[in-house]
């Protein structure tokens, strides 16, 4: 039984490596526009961030996988702020972008005093 678990931890831990490797098949593609692309890429390299060694400290963990995380919305925010048209929508990036840039700078920080 430990056997069968250990192996589908492996498999189910490699789809997303999968996944990044073969490219955007693994999307639902539609729209194949630029901001419909930059949103795909950014969520791939924000997902392939989020794929790290895991230390068994949750706290690290936990400030590393969040870091990887508040840099996609940034990215994905920005994104809106170059192809998006609503202003509310946009207003809604630039404060998204300034809430998370200040988060991850206190995680980076943390992460340097505390062993990360």
């Amino acid at each position: 039984m430990l056997k069968q678990l250990t192996l589908a931890a492996v498999l189910l831990a490699s789809v997303p490596a999968l996944a990044q490797e073969a490219g955007h098949e693994g999307h639902m593609m539609g729209d194949k526009g630029p901001a419909s692309m930059a949103f795909m890429e950014a969520n791939d390299r924000m997902h392939a961030a989020m794929m790290m060694e895991y230390t068994g400290n949750a706290d690290v963990d936990f400030v590393k996988g969040m870091i990887a995380h508040h840099k996609g919305a940034v990215e994905m925010a920005q994104i809106v702020l170059e192809h998006g048209k609503d202003a509310e929508v946009k207003k809604l990036a630039e404060e998204i972008i300034a809430a998370q840039e200040s988060e991850i700078k206190w995680m980076e920080e943390w992460l340097a005093k505390n062993g990360g």
